[in-house]
């Protein structure tokens, strides 16, 4: 088996209790027999400082679970609209080949995977301060700290293959800087300290209801001539990174383009598995206003399958700006009959007038 048979992808959840109970009701579903790489608890804290305490709940719950070998771990501040606290799960099935090392930075748990392929890398839940900091202090903290577990794993920055970049009140403006724009800042700086010759990161940016600023991402190093990444454009897209300065909004007086590509693929040999950015009803660079949420919801699976280009889908995420739209979104998607696992969460998108975002897996 390679790479694309070995890795899964799979979603848990669990109903309203107390939060430490949801916790171990969530890691007793976990699969036995394979090497967790990464567990993503997206969930519905009142404040920071209930958030601050709820993160130190699922780390000592995961600790206690794992010990020294905690996959990567993240705590995501959305309200979930299918069950009261979700958990998003990566592992891997090893073989002979395959090495799984769990190591820690600053006490940030993360994984590195080593086969004939390739080294991967599996890191999340960098963040700073959530209550204090502006946002672009935040993102430039959170970028330096990535680019040190970078540098200490000998992965270059042009390495990450996948980023999710969750932004307290994304579309909010702080003395006149809008969040989004700052994050998107401090990502070109940290960027465009190397060359990005295959494409950018995929990359999900997406607004959180707390939390400050946080990034999860997977990087690889391939070692097979048989195994290499490739970025995806949308031919009815103008890529993210190519915006032109009207559908940028200000920060600190500049205007740095979202630097990730719409879609990038890792091929192994005959099997290809493809990361989806958060994707939208944009048509070029512009929005599709005043259309509604069915219309919205059909272009933006338009243009995941674009990106896909036939590879069957494995997990998907649903963002909804409007929590009532879930049934109609809910009862639309499933007209799709994917059969596969499917989140919806309740979040601000990147622009005012979107009422919804889907990212993804496909694998073939």
């Amino acid at each position: 088996m390679n790479y694309c048979d070995k890795i899964k992808y799979r979603i848990y959840s669990t109903e309203k209790a107390d939060f430490p109970l949801m916790v171990e009701n969530l890691l007793k579903q976990l699969p036995e027999g394979e090497a967790v790489l990464r567990l993503a608890f997206l969930g519905t804290p009142t404040t920071n400082e209930e958030y601050i305490t709820r993160r130190s709940i699922l780390w000592e719950k995961v600790s206690q679970d794992y010990g020294e070998n905690k996959p990567c771990l993240s705590y995501v501040s959305q309200p979930p609209l299918n069950a009261s606290l979700i958990l998003e799960v990566h592992s891997y099935i090893p073989e002979a080949e395959d090495t799984v090392s769990y190591r820690q930075i600053k006490g940030h748990p993360y994984v590195v995977l080593e086969n004939t392929e390739g080294r991967f890398l599996f890191a999340g839940g960098f963040q700073t301060d959530v209550i204090k900091l502006p946002i672009e202090v935040q993102s430039v903290e959170v970028f330096k700290e990535i680019d040190e577990l970078l540098q200490l794993e000998g992965f270059l920055i042009n390495s990450i293959i996948r980023q999710w970049n969750y932004i307290e009140q994304i579309t909010a403006y702080q003395n006149d800087n809008q969040n989004y724009q700052s994050f998107n800042n401090a990502r070109g700086d940290f960027y465009a300290k190397t060359d990005w010759p295959n494409g950018y990161p995929a990359a999900t940016g997406i607004g959180a209801n707390l939390g400050g600023i946080l990034v999860d991402l997977d990087a690889a190093v391939f070692k097979s001539e048989s195994a290499f990444a490739t970025p995806i454009d949308n031919k009815l897209q103008v890529a993210a990174h190519a915006y032109s300065e009207k559908v940028l909004e200000h920060a600190q007086k500049k205007k740095a383009t979202p630097k990730f590509e719409r879609a990038k693929s890792m091929t192994f040999a005959d099997r290809r598995l493809v990361y989806i950015s958060g994707t939208a009803a944009i048509r070029g660079e512009e929005s599709l206003k005043g259309v509604g949420l069915e219309r919205q919801l059909h272009i933006t699976m338009e243009n995941i399958g674009q990106l896909t280009g036939g590879a069957p889908l494995v997990m998907l995420r649903v963002y909804l700006k409007d929590k009532s739209d879930y049934e109609l979104s809910k009862q639309l998607m499933d007209a799709y009959n994917l059969q596969i696992p499917i989140s919806y969460m309740c979040a601000d998108v990147c622009r005012d007038e979107l009422l919804i975002e889907i990212e993804g897996i496909a694998i073939e």
